[in-house]
């Protein structure tokens, strides 16, 4: 598997300067640099962390994409109620938007391959900089911002594919052998632990994008609720919220602002930028390109064609009043006429119309996870510990955000009230579908709730999933390099 590959490539032009991790990523060839020959000073340990997140954003690949730049999102988001795919230019996207996937799937290969890509360069990072005779502290944030990343990256592939190999090693066979996800959780448990260590906060311009102790606490969070582990997730849940590093945006369109990337409500997030000023299509232009709507050609917007669009179940589950539906939604474009033409729902969150007029490349933040997810969690932990008051009085404050237009409250989306533990637990399955739209939550959500089948059909009438769904198939790519793995049931 070329994920194991233990050669990092580096050039100066492709890895984030340390107060920066939103630059846009090349590769020249020439530029290659073998592991023996780096790893010798404190520059080399710095750039070595940022070549990871690199592999977050963007690539120098050509065409195919970083961990969270355009498909692992939208994966999330098609095989599920939240969206659907309209793209010819994306087959495989449309298999898994209709539950008919194979092994033989780009978009599946392309997230395993850039994950492991991103894995080796953290297990790399992990091993040498120890080494190095460099500043103590730096060192140790260093390599325990490494830990945090490798925990996330396989806390995403043990969750979308069940066994899969465990590469810890700089040296690893070529074909490693298969891991059970117990024990892929006990090493994202452990490597995020010791990213707790992490600083709270950077000091300004220095450290946007970067893991914090909030974001290992947080995704260790996300792990124990994914587990069931419900006090050990509450816990964590509480110590992100009486940490007071992070709040609410009192408006939810102020979730997506420009201004807002890195703010109070932002635990973490992947950066795209702007190419430092250039605007480049591939780096900066996801969103756009795969949810605004086409017609918005006739306001001038460049680039939005509408690649996946929104359930219309989705649309019509929020309260016409709820101010997320407003914000996280387009349903209109103005003509050069001074006409309006209504169009379907389409979304529009990450697109900043104030600061980015015409769209072209929006540099908006993926949120891997903010605030309110914190707030849901806690909620959803405490209901099933029996803790009604609580889960009550946290999951209403998104809830109360919600009732606000910016100005005062508005009369819709009222506080939950009494609620059984069974009632809350819709209820709360409920709020993260209207709260987290196109942020890569949805499958995961209905795929640990054990609720595909319920729920998938009622959105998209005649696509029901399988029990096969709660896995997806491995690559068939990967299975041919590598006779240890196994392919997962039904494919």
């Amino acid at each position: 598997m070329k994920g194991y590959f233990i050669i990092i490539t580096i050039i100066s032009c492709c890895i984030f300067m340390l107060s920066s991790c939103e630059k846009f990523l090349t590769e020249d060839p020439k530029n290659v640099v073998a592991v023996t020959n780096f790893y010798q000073t404190e520059n080399d340990a710095i750039l070595a962390v940022n070549a990871i997140y690199a592999y977050l954003n963007s690539t120098s690949t050509g065409s195919t994409a970083g961990v969270y730049h355009s498909t692992f999102w939208v994966i999330a988001g098609v095989a599920s109620d939240e969206m659907n795919n309209e793209s010819i230019f994306t087959p495989d996207i449309d298999q898994i938007s209709k539950f008919s996937e194979s092994p033989i799937n780009n978009g599946l290969q392309e997230t395993w391959t850039m994950h492991y890509k991103a894995i080796t360069l953290a297990n790399i990072a992990i091993a040498r900089i120890p080494g190095i005779d460099m500043d103590p502290t730096l060192r140790t944030r260093l390599v325990n911002e490494a830990h945090f990343l490798r925990g996330l990256l396989y806390f995403d592939m043990v969750r979308l594919f069940g066994n899969i190999p465990l590469v810890l090693e700089e040296v690893e066979p070529l074909t490693p052998p298969v891991t059970t996800p117990n024990a892929i959780y006990d090493q994202i448990i452990q490597d995020l632990t010791a990213a707790e260590d992490l600083p709270d906060s950077y000091p300004p311009g220095q450290g946007r994008g970067r893991a914090t102790k909030g974001a290992a606490k947080a995704i260790l969070a996300k792990v124990y609720l994914t587990q069931q582990d419900w006090t050990a997730c509450a816990a964590k849940c509480k110590e992100v919220i009486n940490s007071g590093q992070y709040q609410l945006w009192d408006d939810f369109a102020d979730v997506f602002k420009l201004s807002s990337r890195g703010g109070k409500e932002a635990i973490f997030s992947v950066g795209f930028g702007d190419a430092g000023g250039a605007i480049i299509f591939w780096e900066v232009g996801q969103f756009n390109v795969r949810l605004l709507p086409p017609q918005l050609s006739v306001e001038g917007v460049q680039n939005a064609q509408g690649w996946q669009t929104p359930t219309q179940n989705l649309y019509d589950t929020y309260d016409p009043q709820d101010r997320r539906r407003e914000v996280t939604y387009i349903t209109e474009v103005h003509n050069p006429d001074g006409t309006v033409t209504t169009i379907k729902p389409y979304i529009q969150k990450y697109w900043d119309r104030a600061a980015e007029p015409q769209g072209n490349g929006s540099a908006n933040d993926y949120p891997v996870i903010r605030y309110a997810d914190v707030l849901l969690m806690y909620a959803e932990a405490e209901n099933e510990l029996g803790n009604s008051a609580e889960a009550h009085t946290y999951i209403n404050m998104v809830r109360k955000r919600a009732r606000w237009d910016g100005v005062a409250e508005r009369n819709t989306v009222p506080d939950y009230v009494g609620l059984s533990q069974e009632a809350f637990r819709a209820a709360v399955l409920q709020e993260r579908r209207l709260e987290f739209v196109a942020e890569g939550q949805r499958w995961f959500d209905l795929a640990r709730t054990h609720t595909l089948e319920k729920l998938v059909p009622v959105a998209k009438p005649g696509i029901t999933p399988q029990p096969k769904h709660y896995l997806f198939p491995i690559p068939q790519r990967e299975i041919d390099l590598n006779p240890n793995l196994k392919q997962n049931d039904g494919y």
